[in-house]
Formats: structure tokens, C-alpha cells, sequence
């Protein structure tokens, strides 16, 4: 008890000091630090605030309307408060940038309102605010207490805010570096620092959740970005606000590679299979060699065996026990030469009338030449007029205009070391790339500004970058948009070497203007103290990731490389405007590549660079090609002819029918040409280098054949030479039509292609290769008959007139046909050869079948550069150092309704939209851009347009007086709000509003009081209808992420394309994507099965043809398709070992294999099936003896000297795609044809045709023929 009384005094004096104080601060916060404005700042056009510590007045009549548009949380009472009119103007002016941007988000809006008005007119503000530096009536510091609880809820609701016609995030322009590096904290000392160029005098902010000195913090109600205020604006999308937007998208898991015991599971399948087939295989081989070894057989088995068509022991040698199907081949045959027999006497008797007539049809024919047009437009050449990519382009350039060309620089130093730079005002050092030293920027721009000085000449007229660049702002802003980092500096020498400091400091430079200008690219004052622009002079941002390249994340100053593009407008239908273009982009090219400088070294490219790079290589490559066909020429002249001996060289040479020969099959090609150019059908380089190489290699094996059969025939008894040739085309001619016509069929199905260079060449392969077979039945049969007449007179060959004395001469047979019959043949089909043959092309087609879908799909565009050419180091640099991909444009197509608040929630991206809206969903897709390829947010026009429309905005006015629109910038009280200043002015414009203002938006050029103009950004997007009644197709445009190879474009294509139906589906309307590439590349898509349809339905064609020609033997027929569909599974085999990709050019040459193999099989098949030897071993070496050696010499060797050459070409798309894959052509069809086939047939080869032998020997009886066939 008696320490109860020391207790009570001690409490009553705490209680005192707490009554005493209380009162005391809140009297003294009912006064105010500052009422008025009076004295000028020391930045130019802002004014000190008067000093004043009175109680709060209250505000002048004309200033409410003002108060409640910029803080209406004072709007109540009689408005006492610690500011006038001219202090709200002044507020209002220096935040209408910011609020452009930040009035997307109602809540981060009404936050940073709620910071900048307790300063400037709070009734209490000698809470929070201390005076502390004065200049007279002027303060010139303020101390300014803020909650850190405030802090970080205003920065939380804003930081997410989008920028959308800069695709970067609002923050990144109003925080003097770049939005990741902004936090709650540094985001307000920049704002209140003096050196940003908006705040009139120092306001240093003091962050603390507690009372300090006395001061109790600013710490007002916030609003989270998820919630609505209470004016009833909703929150904030989820574009602007990330807590809104629910869970992060994830991108679904990369499906694992398909695997069995770890290695891949298509070759383990394979080794599988190919082991089960030797064991299955021989197996049987040694069964049956085990059953024969046991077996004792008569040695008159074979003459008594009834079965065998040939036997003595026959029921009735007059009859044969041959089935329907054997009957009706025989007929159909028998049909065939008796024509084919008819014709080739007739052609030999009038040779005159038959020549005379072939010429007429060739030149008549071939005089459609004169029509002829060559497409090098890679456009028509790769992508089909009907195909999505192709109509969707011709929809964005007949709506926005075709995408702008471009000529472009990527410049790295050989100088390799960084450097650092110490900001003055504190903070870690910072590394810059050596691209980045001073010294070299000046070179770089003296580049620039050569090059933007270049002048070409166009049919007199004198033209300069000027007359064609893209210059959005034009008329107002004529300045060319260059793309280039010095466009940060104005392209100037003079802002490059801007400073600011003393004699013993520099402050700022063109180090500090840089790091804010990449982080802040739309602004127009870096807020360091240079003050200078980062605005390009053409009125547009230059965006760093389009500028600079080689640096890592986004950590621009460790760029490497410095890109240049300088884009140049693109004519749909304007050939003289278009030609001015192409004359400057050719002098820049001569320009750069006489460009000499030890510092830089420049990697460079124009639009007509890849067209004038591949007709300089096909120009330099036509020597090769003219070296490879004289090759095949001499061989062909040569070869053709069987000498018997030196005296006789001369006459017994065939160089004269062999010229004819080659002549024939050049004017079959210049026929099919001429024929499909008067149709209007125009040609393409394909057509032109792979239709000859076909056409000679089907033409030259038929020529072989005819001339072939002709030397080893002997004439009949009584026999004239009319007779002679007809007999011997009757034989031959049959298997000329099923090759040719088996060829023209699957040709010309190969023309239901939607591939515009497959389809092409298709046709003209189909009919040239159908002409020849025409001509070579007719034409050249003549000449043979004129040839062999003038052989049989011993007249020397090309010299007629000279004649040879008469003597005896042993006829042999050609030493190749010798070889085939006497070695290669036997050798071949030995009993212990063939299964090791079985063997070796089973394991080739189980490695093929294995590989087959590893082959890689699309066209390395470096291939189709020469070696030497210029455009491989800018591909080169592309893929080393850029970082951004090509842009992308998510194309609404007409027939939405903007006016309407159900079409704007479609697609727009601010508040109240929807979360699945274009723009959402484009914003989403940003975030995964690894999976996506979508690289950054949309700039979206409609968003822009809602904020530049707001009330709150100074940017939509327009004079009272005329209606007509009143710029941001123009100071005129006639001058007044778009909308009023009420909650309905304050909603989005609708119906008649929204139409009223939108071309004044779309017309408005940014500048210092509004930055949401949307003339440079837009004014292309949006297709108005003239009469203003509605908004047509529009485009919200994006980046994709960096593709350096042709998977990365596809696959690119695929994923926007995915996106785009997403949008689809959501916005119930059509919505397309689109960008430059994806008409080249929309071809790999489908790619794969194009390629199996093509190649499948050549097959059924031969198929079919070879049923019907082999007289109705299905199983030749589908023998002979199986082999072709081993060449080409081989084909796919040789095409992943020599990294030979999937291609349209790759899938010509596939069709062609799949015509040039039809001609290595269908003659050994046929030969095979009208022999009467005695078991399948000796017909198919019957076969393989007499037409191996005319298709080894007709195709194999033929080809084989001209593909050589091909090899020493310039070109790297004719070394890959036509050497290669030609010799691998070759190489297969041969081996497959003249070793596997054969071996084939020995084993399952179709029964000999009883009817076809019965024939035979009716036929041959009592001739020479019957004897040696029964020899």
C-alpha cells in the first residue's frame, strides 16, 4: 500500500504529458505547409509552391469540377484544403502522362491519385509533410512521411500495368529504369526527384508503418488490383493485374522420346524384325537346299515333267492348258505387237511423212515458248493460291498492306573487351559491351547516316531513301523510321556526345541516356539530367530487343552486336513504286559490300538480296549443268553404236542416231513447255533443272533398248528391213509403254499436289515424258531405219556420202552385253549369292524403315545461297545475335462489332473485359513463350483508344467551334474534353461515341502531354469504314520469340495458329494469325503426308499401268511396285545418313525416283515374264543377261558422268538436293533394279504364262528363233 501513491503520480504525469501532446499535434494538424503557387522552379515550366501555415481554404468555385476529376475524395463540404486552382492545374499536367498509362488499372490509378493529392491539397498535411528548405515565399523541400503499408500496395496494384503500344509494362517508362528493376520504394524517389524533370523541387519521401519526429505517416485505404472502388469501376484485368489472373499457364510436358529398354524403339523394332526375318529366311533357304540334297531326280525329269510348257510329254502340242487370265494377257500382248509391229514397219517405210509430221507437232507445240514465264516469286513457288497461309496473306495485304521490305545491318566489333561505367549518382558499376564505346557508335552512325544519303537511279528519276521508306507519321513527320540504337540519341553526333557535369564530374551522358532509353524506349525525356528524348525521330519507340543483339535476358548494355533495319514500304499492285524500292535496295547492296572499316565488321541484307543471290547462282551454275548434259551427250552419241572392228569405226558408230536420239528428247521437253505455257501455266527454275535429267533418263534407256534389241537380232529368212525393225519394236515397244505410261500416269496423279512446285513439275514431267515415248515409237524408228540402211550400204556415220569397200566381218555381241550374260548374271543368281543378297537389301530397307522418321523436315534458307555469297554471314549473325523473332499479327477479320461492349470484352485487355479475350489470351501465351514462340504482350489499339478517350485525359479534345480534333499539345480554351467528366463520360464509348472519335485517335501523333496517340502505332491496324460506320478487320500485333532454324518457324506457325483457334472459338468470330513467314513454311505442316500421298498414289498408278501392260499378271505388277517402294524407303534411308531434309524440292526429287525406278524394274519384270526358259532361276537370268545391260548402259552410266559434275557446283542446294540425291537415285534404282529384282524373281517371280509360251512357239516355229531358243 505505500507504494501505491508513488505508483498514482508516476501515471498522472504519463497521463499529462499524453493530454498535453495530444492536443498539441492536432492543432498543429489542422494547418497546412504550402497554399498557392508563386515563383518559378528552376525546371522550366513548373512553379514553387507559397509557403503557408495556416488552416486549410477552401477551393474556388471554378476549381470544383477539377477537384473531382483529379481527387474526389476532397469533393464534400465546402472544400477546405491546402491548395487553389492553379496548383490542381498544375497537378494535372504534370500527371497526365502517367495517368495515360496507369488509368488502365482503376485501383493502381486511384492509389497514385490518392499519394499526389495528400501532398499537394491535403487538409492535414502537417501530418505527414515538413517543410524544410525555403527560397523567400517559395518552398523548395518538402519531407514527405508515407506508410510503407501504402508504398507497397500502390506499387503491388501497378506494377503489373501494361503499356500496350510499347509491349512493355507502364512501370519500365515511369521509373527511370526497367520495370523488373523497379520496386515500391525506388519507383516513388524517382517520381519526387527533381532530376525527372517533373517535379518542380526536391520532395524527399520517408518510408515507415510508425510514427517518426513526430510525423505520422500517409498511410489512406488502397485498393488491391483484384478490387472494384466504389465508383463502381471494376478491377483490373488480368493483363494488368497477375493476382487476377489465377495460376500461371503451364506448359504441357515435352512428350518423352518413345523408347524401349533406352534406346530408340523404332530401331529396336527394326533389329527385331530383321533378325526374325534372316532366322524365318534361312531357315527355308536351307530347308529346301536340305530337301533337294535328298531328293534323286531323273535325269529326264525335266523332258518328261508335263507341267513344263516346253516338255515332249505335253497333252496336245497343239493346245495349252493356260488359264483366263493367261489367255487374256496373251491376247493383250499379242494385241500390243502385232500394233506396235504394224506401226514400227510403217514408220521405217515413210520415214519422210513420219519425220515431216513430228517436226510440224514439235514446232507447233514447242512455238507456246513464246508465252513462256518463269516464276521466281518464292511466294507462288512454295505455297499453293488455295492454301490457308496464301489466303490469309492475300487478306492482310489487300486490308493493311503488304509487309513493309527491309534492308538491315548486323555490325559486331573484332574489338572484344567491355568496359565499365560508374553512374554518378551512386549504384553498382555497369558493364557495356565494346559495341557500345562511344568511339564506335559514331562510326556506326556515320554508316547510318551514309547509307540514309544513298541515291539510285530508276528510269531516270533519281531516288533516295526518302522517296520509299516507312515513315508512320508522314505528312506531319517525314523522318524515315530507322530501327537503330543511335535513333536513342536522335541520330545526331551532337545528342551522342551530350553531357551534363563540371569541370570534375560528368553527371549523365550517353551511358545514362541509354540504360533509361532501353528500359523506357516511348519516353520523351530520359529524366536524367540530360532531359534529351528517347522517342526515334520518325515519332515511334525503338525497342532494344529489335536494336541490340548478343546480350543476355535483357540486360541490354552487354549487347555484342548493334542491328540497323531500315524498313522500306512494300506495293502490292504499284510496279513503278516497287521498282524505286528494289533501285535503292540495289545500290545499298553495292554500297555495303564495298564497305571497308577495321573497327566494324557489318553483316548485311536487303529484300531482293535472297532473289538476287539465287539467280547470281543459277547463272553461275549453268556451266555445270551445260558440262553434265555434254557429258551424257558424248557418252550417249558414243555408247550407242557396237563396233566390230576398227575398220568399220565409222560405220558401225550410231553418233548421228544418238544426237537424234538426245534431239528427240529435248523436243519432247520443249514440247510440254510450250504446250502448258499456252495454257498460261508458268514454269519455275524446278521444272527447268530436273525435267531434262528425268526426260533424258527415261528417253536414253527406251533409245538403248530399241537400239540394243536392233544390233543383237539376227534377220529372218526372206525378212526386209521394214519388217526386221517392226518385229523388233513389236517386242520392245510394250515395255516402252509400260514404263512411259506407268511414268505419265503417276506424273500427272502427282499433280493433285497442293504444292505449287510439285503440281508444276508433275504436269510437265507427265506430258514430256508422254511425248518423248511418242516421239521415240515414231521419230526415232524412222531414223533408226534410215541409220540402219545407211549400216547396211557401209556409209560412213555424219559423213553419208563417204563410203566403206565391201568385206567380211564377223558380228560380235557389245562387250557389256557379253559381261552381263557370261558374269554378272550367273554370278548374281548363284545359289549362294542370292541369299546374301536377300539378306543385305532387307537389312538396307530395315535400317531405312528405321531412320525414316528422323529425316528432317523444311529448308535450311542457307542451302540456297552460293558458297561465297554475302547473305551466309548475315544468316549466320541472325541466328548468332538476335533475340527477337519476326512480328506476328492476330488479324480480326470484318464483322465485329467494337461499338458494342460485348465485342469490345472480346478482344480487348483492360478492365471488364474477358479473361479469355484476344488480348488475354495472347498475353497468356506470352508468358509460356518457350512452348508458345509468343514472345511478348500485344500492343492492342483498343485498349490504347479507352485510355486516350478517358475524360480524365487531356489527349481526346476537339475544338467546340468546328468539331474538328484539338491535338494535346494545342493551347486554346475552345478547346474541350471529348467526353464529360460523369460516370457514364467516364465508361467506355459505345455505339455512335466510340465511332465519333476513333479516326481522331487514329489520326493523333504522340507527343510530351499525350503518348497514347495512336497514329504511328495504329493507324495501319484498324480498316474504318469510309463512311465511319463501323471498324472492319483490325490487327493486334506481337513479337515471336527468336527461330533460327526451319523446325523453330514451323513448329512457330503450328503454335499460332493453335492460339488463333483458341481465340476463335472464344471470341466467336474469325480470327487468324499472321506473319511474313508462315507462307513458306505452312508447307512442313502437311509436309510428311503430302509426301506419302504423292508417293503413294504414283505407286498405285504403277501398280495399276503395270497390271494391265504385263497383260493382266498382278503379280509382276505388284512385284515391281514393291521394289520402287523399296528405293524410296531407301531413298529416306540415304536422306538422314547425308542430312538431306524433307522438303518440297526433296519430294519433287522423290517423285521423280519413284518414275526413274519404274524404268530400272518394269523392263527386267516384263523381260522376266515373256521368257519360256525352264524355272524362274534361268528366265530371270535370261531377263537380267538381255535388258540389265541396255538399262545399265541407258540410265546408269548415262547418268552417272553427269551427276559427278554436279558435285563441283557452286551451289549448295544443287550439291545437296541434286547431286546427292541424284546419285543416290541412280546408285539404288540400279542396284535394286539389276541385282535385287532379279534375285526377287528367282525366288517368287509369277509362274511362266503357258498361253504367252504356246504363242511363242506357234509363233517361232520353223525359224532361226526356235532354234536357238531350244539351244
Amino acid at each position: 500500500m505505500g507504494e501505491l501513491p508513488g505508483k498514482s503520480l508516476l501515471s498522472a504525469l504519463f497521463l499529462i504529458i499524453l493530454l498535453s501532446e495530444g492536443p498539441f499535434r492536432w492543432v498543429d494538424a489542422q494547418h497546412c505547409v504550402w497554399y498557392g503557387e508563386c515563383g518559378d522552379s528552376k525546371i522550366a515550366g513548373k512553379k514553387y509552391n507559397c509557403n503557408y501555415t495556416g488552416p486549410p481554404k477552401p477551393l474556388q468555385a471554378e476549381g470544383h469540377e477539377l477537384l473531382a476529376e483529379l481527387c474526389p475524395g476532397y469533393d464534400y463540404g465546402d472544400r477546405s484544403l491546402c491548395c487553389d486552382v492553379d496548383q490542381l492545374n498544375s497537378l494535372k499536367g504534370s500527371l497526365q502522362l502517367p495517368l495515360q498509362f496507369l488509368s488502365r488499372c482503376p485501383a493502381c490509378s486511384s492509389n497514385f491519385m490518392n499519394l499526389f493529392c495528400e501532398l499537394t491539397c491535403s487538409p492535414h498535411q502537417s501530418r505527414f509533410m515538413n517543410s524544410t528548405d525555403f527560397n523567400g515565399p517559395s518552398v523548395t523541400e518538402v519531407q514527405y512521411y508515407i506508410g510503407q503499408t501504402f508504398t507497397n500496395a500502390m506499387y503491388n496494384a501497378c506494377k503489373d500495368v501494361q503499356a500496350p503500344s510499347s509491349n512493355v509494362k507502364a512501370l519500365s517508362l515511369l521509373c527511370g529504369k526497367d520495370a523488373k528493376d523497379c520496386n515500391a520504394t525506388n519507383w516513388i524517389q524517382y517520381m519526387f526527384n527533381i532530376n525527372n524533370g517533373q517535379s518542380p523541387f526536391p520532395i524527399i519521401p520517408i518510408f515507415s508503418d510508425v510514427p517518426v519526429s513526430g510525423y505520422t505517416p500517409m498511410n489512406n485505404k488502397t485498393y488491391a488490383c483484384t478490387e472494384g472502388l466504389d465508383d463502381g469501376s471494376g478491377p483490373c484485368s488480368c493483363q494488368d493485374c497477375t493476382k487476377a489472373c489465377g495460376p500461371k499457364p503451364v506448359p504441357p510436358p515435352v512428350p518423352p522420346p518413345w523408347t524401349i529398354f533406352g534406346i530408340d524403339a523404332m530401331t529396336v523394332i527394326m533389329w527385331i524384325s530383321y533378325s526374325a526375318f534372316l532366322l524365318i529366311f534361312f531357315g527355308a533357304v536351307l530347308g529346301v537346299w536340305y530337301y533337294r540334297k535328298r531328293t534323286i531326280m531323273s535325269e529326264y525329269g525335266p523332258i518328261l515333267d508335263s507341267n513344263n510348257p516346253l516338255s515332249l510329254n505335253a497333252d496336245n502340242p497343239d493346245q495349252v492348258n493356260a488359264s483366263c487370265c493367261e489367255t487374256l494377257g496373251e491376247r493383250f500382248e499379242n494385241a500390243l505387237r502385232t500394233l506396235f509391229s504394224s506401226w514400227g514397219s510403217f514408220c521405217v517405210r515413210h520415214p519422210s511423212v513420219v519425220l515431216l509430221g513430228s517436226l510440224i507437232l514439235v514446232v507447233g507445240s514447242s512455238g507456246g515458248l513464246v508465252y513462256m514465264r518463269i516464276t521466281t516469286d518464292p511466294v507462288e513457288l512454295w505455297s499453293s493460291p488455295s492454301s490457308q497461309a496464301r489466303q490469309e496473306k492475300d487478306f492482310f495485304d489487300s486490308h493493311f498492306g503488304p509487309f513493309f521490305r527491309t534492308a538491315q545491318l548486323i555490325i559486331t566489333t573484332p574489338i572484344v573487351d567491355p568496359f565499365l561505367y560508374s553512374p554518378y549518382f551512386g549504384g553498382s558499376d555497369v558493364p557495356f559491351g565494346a559495341i557500345l564505346r562511344k568511339d564506335i557508335l559514331h562510326q556506326v552512325l556515320d554508316l547510318q547516316l551514309d547509307i540514309e544519303s544513298l541515291t539510285a537511279t530508276y528510269e531516270g528519276q533519281t531516288v533516295t531513301l526518302k522517296d520509299i521508306c516507312l515513315a508512320p507519321l508522314a505528312p506531319y513527320n517525314t523522318n524515315c523510321t530507322i530501327l537503330s540504337v543511335l535513333n536513342y540519341f536522335q541520330n545526331s553526333h551532337d545528342v551522342l556526345d551530350h553531357s551534363a557535369g563540371d569541370d570534375f564530374f560528368v553527371y549523365a551522358d550517353y551511358h545514362s541516356h541509354f540504360l533509361y532509353c532501353v528500359s523506357a524506349p516511348a519516353s520523351l525525356n530520359d529524366t536524367t539530367l540530360l532531359h534529351d528524348p528517347c522517342l526515334g525521330t520518325y515519332g515511334g519507340p525503338i525497342f532494344p530487343w529489335l536494336a541490340l543483339g548478343g546480350y543476355d535476358e535483357t540486360n541490354y548494355n552487354n549487347a555484342t552486336a548493334l542491328v540497323v533495319t531500315f524498313p522500306v514500304n512494300n506495293y502490292l499492285n504499284d510496279s513503278v513504286r516497287l521498282g524505286k524500292a528494289r533501285a535503292w535496295e540495289k545500290e545499298f547492296v553495292k554500297f555495303m559490300k564495298n564497305f571497308k572499316n577495321p573497327n566494324l565488321t557489318v553483316a548485311f541484307s536487303a529484300e531482293r538480296s535472297i532473289e538476287d543471290e539465287i539467280d547470281r547462282e543459277s547463272k553461275s551454275d549453268i556451266s555445270t549443268i551445260v558440262v553434265s548434259y555434254v557429258i551424257m551427250f558424248v557418252y550417249i552419241s558414243l555408247a550407242l553404236g557396237h563396233i566390230n572392228s576398227c575398220r568399220r569405226l565409222m560405220v558401225d558408230s550410231k553418233i548421228s542416231l544418238g544426237i537424234s536420239g538426245i534431239l528427240i528428247v529435248l523436243s519432247s521437253v520443249s514440247s510440254s513447255l510450250g504446250i502448258f505455257s499456252y495454257c498460261g501455266i508458268p514454269l519455275t527454275l524446278i521444272v527447268i533443272e530436273v525435267i531434262p535429267f528425268l526426260v533424258l533418263a527415261v528417253g536414253v534407256d527406251n533409245i538403248f533398248i530399241v537400239v540394243q534389241a536392233y544390233q543383237r537380232d539376227e534377220r529372218m529368212p526372206q525378212e526386209e528391213l521394214h519388217q526386221q525393225i517392226g518385229r523388233i519394236l513389236g517386242d520392245v515397244a510394250p515395255s516402252m509403254l509400260l514404263s512411259s505410261l506407268s511414268e505419265t500416269v503417276a506424273f500427272f496423279l502427282g499433280a493433285l499436289s497442293n504444292m505449287p512446285a510439285v503440281r508444276t513439275f508433275s504436269l510437265f514431267a507427265g506430258l514430256a515424258v508422254f511425248i518423248d515415248f511418242l516421239l521415240q515409237i515414231s521419230c526415232f524408228v524412222s531414223l533408226l531405219g534410215l541409220d540402219a540402211r545407211r549400216q547396211e550400204a557401209n556409209r560412213l556415220d555424219i559423213f553419208c556420202c563417204a563410203k566403206l569397200p565391201e568385206g567380211q566381218e564377223t558380228r560380235t555381241d557389245s562387250f557389256l552385253f557379253r559381261f552381263f550374260k557370261k558374269i554378272f548374271a550367273p554370278f548374281v543368281l548363284k545359289e549362294w549369292v542370292r541369299p546374301i543378297i536377300v539378306a543385305v537389301f532387307v537389312g538396307m530397307l530395315s535400317f531405312s524403315i528405321a531412320v525414316v522418321n528422323k529425316v528432317e523436315i523444311g529448308l535450311d534458307q542457307k542451302l540456297s545461297m552460293p558458297d561465297d555469297s554475302y547473305v551466309l554471314d548475315y544468316f549466320k549473325n541472325l541466328t548468332m545475335y538476335l533475340h527477337t523473332g519476326a512480328p506476328v499479327y492476330f488479324v480480326v477479320e470484318d464483322g465485329l462489332n467494337y461499338s458494342s461492349l460485348e465485342g469490345q470484352n472480346a478482344v480487348c485487355g483492360g478492365v471488364g473485359c474477358n479473361n479469355d479475350s484476344l488480348v488475354q489470351q495472347v498475353y497468356s501465351a506470352s508468358l509460356i513463350s518457350n512452348y508458345t514462340t509468343i514472345g511478348f504482350t500485344p500492343s492492342s489499339w483498343l485498349d490504347d483508344y479507352f485510355d486516350w478517350v478517358k475524360p480524365q485525359s487531356s489527349c481526346c479534345r476537339y475544338y467546340n467551334t468546328s468539331g474538328e480534333f484539338c491535338n494535346a499539345s494545342v493551347v486554346n480554351s475552345s478547346c474541350v474534353h471529348c467526353r464529360p467528366m460523369t460516370p457514364a463520360g467516364k465508361q467506355r464509348p459505345e455505339g455512335e461515341d466510340f465511332m465519333q472519335f476513333l479516326p481522331m485517335f487514329l489520326s493523333d501523333n504522340p507527343n510530351t502531354k499525350c503518348g497514347k496517340g495512336g497514329h504511328a502505332a495504329y493507324a495501319a491496324a484498324v480498316d474504318v469504314y469510309p463512311d465511319l460506320t463501323g471498324v472492319g478487320a483490325t490487327y493486334f500485333m506481337t513479337y515471336h520469340t527468336i527461330l533460327k532454324e526451319s523446325p523453330d518457324f514451323t513448329e512457330a506457325l503450328k503454335m499460332a495458329r493453335i492460339l488463333a483457334a483458341n481465340i476463335t472459338e472464344a471470341v466467336g468470330h474469325k480470327v487468324f494469325a499472321y506473319s511474313i513467314f508462315y507462307v513458306f513454311y505452312e508447307q512442313y505442316l502437311t509436309i510428311a503426308s503430302d509426301t506419302a500421298f504423292n508417293l503413294g498414289v504414283s505407286l498405285a498408278a504403277i501398280l495399276a499401268v503395270s497390271t494391265v501392260l504385263l497383260g493382266f499378271e498382278v503379280w509382276s505388277a505388284v512385284l515391281v511396285s514393291v521394289t520402287i517402294a523399296m528405293i524410296l524407303v531407301n531413298m529416306f534411308g540415304v536422306m538422314w545418313l547425308w542430312s538431306i531434309s524433307l522438303n518440297a524440292i526433296s519430294l519433287v526429287n522423290l517423285v521423280m525416283c519413284c518414275g526413274i525406278s519404274v524404268e530400272f524394274c518394269s523392263h527386267i519384270v516384263r523381260a522376266f515374264s515373256i521368257s519360256v526358259k525352264n524355272n524362274r532361276v534361268e528366265r530371270a537370268e535370261e531377263a537380267l543377261a538381255h535388258m540389265g545391260s541396255s538399262v545399265f548402259s541407258g540410265i546408269t552410266l548415262t547418268k552417272f558422268g553427269g551427276i559427278l559434275i554436279l558435285a563441283l557446283s557452286k551451289s549448295q542446294i544443287f550439291q545437296v538436293f541434286y547431286f546427292r540425291m541424284y546419285l543416290a537415285i541412280v546408285l539404288l534404282g540400279a542396284a535394286h533394279g539389276l541385282i535385287f529384282l532379279p534375285v526377287l524373281l528367282s525366288y517368287i517371280g509369277p509362274s511362266v504364262n503357258k498361253a504367252k509360251v504356246f504363242s511363242a512357239n506357234k509363233r517361232n516355229a520353223g525359224t532361226e528363233r526356235e532354234r536357238l531358243l531350244n539351244y
